[in-house]
């Protein structure tokens, strides 16, 4: 048992440093933040939070291992996502002047669907993340270690990753913290848009260059 606690803080300490890493989870998390209320901004958390035990669960099946292995469903995994960014980059980069608070602004407003469903999404479809959970539950995690204690590490996981947005999200949507970006919030708007379009870059430019997934999971590997 005492190892297993070992293990468990080894996997908590490795999630913490990656979750808290810039990446698209965050910037979609801050847009959502500082454009729709603080009930899409916390479902927006809640789907990335859900997005986790996806990767959790195939990577528990072995799936994950298959997919990385796999040129062709990895490179089409790696597609699929940069496209997905792209489409979120072009909305972000049509923002105008006026006020980063869209609802306050009598702008579209995003359904509770809508919102968590961006959040699970942008998580579910991050192939970087398909490689951080693959390379935890094949190096970090013991195979010996038991099913059902590898399921409870990605349930804390899922939990810790939900948790962590939702304070992103609790954060940003604070009156005082909008005040201060109304003024320029559209050119952050498209600043987030830069950031994803030059992530769905990186994402196409490895499916050119056939760039190997790293082997272990090293801290800064966004979720």
């Amino acid at each position: 048992m005492h190892n297993y606690w070992l293990e468990f803080f080894t996997v908590a300490l490795v999630h913490l440093l990656a979750v808290a890493s810039p990446g698209p989870d965050f910037a979609i998390m801050l847009r959502q933040a500082l454009t729709q209320s603080r009930r899409n901004a916390l479902l927006s958390a809640g789907g990335i939070g859900l997005g986790i035990l996806l990767h959790v669960g195939y990577s528990l099946l072995g799936i994950g291992l298959i997919i990385q292995q796999s040129i062709m469903l990895f490179t089409i995994l790696k597609v699929v996502g940069a496209l997905y960014l792209l489409w979120i980059a072009w909305h972000c980069l049509r923002a105008k002047p006026g006020g980063v608070h869209i609802e306050a602004k009598g702008g579209k407003v995003q359904t509770g669907w809508g919102a968590f469903r961006l959040g699970f999404l942008t998580n579910a479809l991050n192939p970087k993340a398909t490689l951080f959970f693959v390379s935890l539950f094949s190096v970090v995690i013991n195979p010996g270690t038991p099913l059902l204690l590898q399921a409870g590490y990605g349930l804390y996981m899922a939990f810790a990753t939900g948790l962590w947005f939702a304070m992103v999200a609790v954060f940003f949507t604070q009156p005082r913290v909008r005040r201060g970006f109304s003024r320029f919030g559209h050119w952050l708007d498209r600043l987030m848009g830069g950031i994803l379009v030059l992530l769905a870059g990186q994402l196409l430019l490895s499916t050119v260059t056939g760039s190997e997934p790293p082997s272990v999971p090293t801290p800064g590997t966004d979720q």
